[in-house]
């Protein structure tokens, strides 16, 4: 099973030191097991209560530290109690077509295939089943901010009538 680590060539400079999410979870031990089988996420710490809840653990997938826990009360909720999530974890690795197709085989959702972006990254996004939303990237060249600005405007342009 491949494991994803970290390769700086693979992660553009400005996004190799990151804010650390941390998501909530019903079930962290399954989430846990999810992650491995389907991200190649390797577990490094977790805390257990004797009830066998999970208040605090944490994985590193494609050398990205991700924090989680089983639902506790308090100001932290899952997005299945939120009808949804405005958040979307973006993760760079060497090969995201591999990483869908592992990820969909291990119970993930697709929800948008893997394609090459204006920004320079192939990218696809994927739901995990506990609702939360994955953009993986795997970064194809470096752009300068205007040629990612004018990819952008070609991108969203409206299609002109046909005359």
């Amino acid at each position: 099973m491949t494991t994803y680590a970290a390769d700086p060539t693979v992660v553009p400079e400005r996004y190799r030191s990151a804010v650390v999410a941390h998501i909530m979870v019903p079930d962290a031990d399954a989430a846990i097991s999810f992650y491995r089988q389907a991200f190649g996420a390797v577990e490094e710490f977790r805390l257990a209560g004797p009830d066998g809840r999970i208040p605090h653990a944490e994985i590193r997938i494609a050398g990205s530290v991700l924090m989680l826990g089983d639902i506790s009360e308090g100001p932290f909720a899952a997005p299945a109690e939120l009808a949804g999530t405005s958040v979307a974890l973006h993760l760079f690795v060497p090969d995201v077509d591999s990483l869908v197709e592992r990820a969909v085989a291990a119970g993930a959702e697709l929800v948008r295939e893997p394609a090459d972006q204006f920004h320079g990254d192939r990218n696809a996004v994927l739901r995990d089943p506990f609702g939360h939303l994955w953009v993986f990237l795997t970064h194809l060249k470096d752009l300068s901010e205007e040629e990612v600005v004018r990819g952008f405007h070609a991108a969203t342009a409206p299609e002109s009538p046909a005359a």
